[in-house]
């Protein structure tokens, strides 16, 4: 696949010297073009629709918005923007979450000049692209025969949260879900949020479809 030059980026990050460096490394490069900075996920979303960039290059730990939410907002409304994160999160629920909302390759901080150069490269020609390690992790993912796995669907979620999903997937509120456990509507509050916290979910609704893709619930309003 053919890719227009040179290629528009953007580059966000929360922290102005990184992103400043990272700036400067890609302005020096013939077949890429730096067209903005943002300094969080609020501004990258906004600098995204006005600079319609070729590849957003894409920090997660932002304020305000942070980079998976920023993600999602960016490829729901411009499809044709790849996101390309980089960042130094590099455990199996961060990557899965930023591959859920649609980034097109996982960088980890720790790639130089070339490799953030090359990954540009192969994002732009519409490859998923990811560093050493994080390839690993993928790769490890989806090598692991399912009896291999484990038995219970989201295992970094407690018995009560998965609890808690559960009823969420099956279409009942808060008030409900407290009387069926015999809690408070505020624990029930705040453990949907850990939830969804956990699950990267933007809302119950999306919760709940990774919940029955899981196994867990039934249709909604089953009970």
């Amino acid at each position: 696949m053919s890719v227009p030059l040179p290629v528009s980026v953007l580059v966000v990050d929360d922290h102005p010297v990184f992103r400043a460096g990272m700036a400067t490394v890609l302005a020096d490069l013939p077949d890429v073009t730096v067209v903005g900075e943002a300094s969080d996920g609020a501004e990258a979303v906004a600098a995204a629709g006005r600079l319609r960039p070729a590849i957003v290059l894409m920090d997660l730990r932002m304020p305000n918005v942070n980079g998976l939410e920023a993600t999602a907002r960016i490829t729901t409304a411009h499809p044709d923007i790849a996101v390309l994160i980089l960042t130094m999160d590099e455990d199996d629920d961060s990557v899965f979450a930023a591959l859920r909302v649609g980034a097109r390759g996982y960088l980890l901080k720790e790639a130089d000049g070339t490799d953030v150069h090359r990954a540009l490269l192969g994002v732009a020609r519409g490859e998923a692209v990811f560093g050493p390690r994080i390839a690993q992790r993928v790769l490890s993912h989806f090598s692991v025969p399912p009896a291999g796995r484990s038995p219970l669907p989201f295992p970094h979620l407690t018995d009560r949260e998965r609890e808690t999903l559960d009823l969420i997937s099956r279409g009942l509120d808060n008030a409900s879900i407290a009387r069926r456990l015999s809690l408070s509507e505020k624990t029930i509050r705040n453990r949907v949020s850990d939830v969804l916290a956990k699950l990267h979910a933007r809302s119950r609704t999306e919760a709940a479809v990774l919940a029955r893709d899981a196994g867990l619930g039934g249709p909604p309003g089953s009970t």
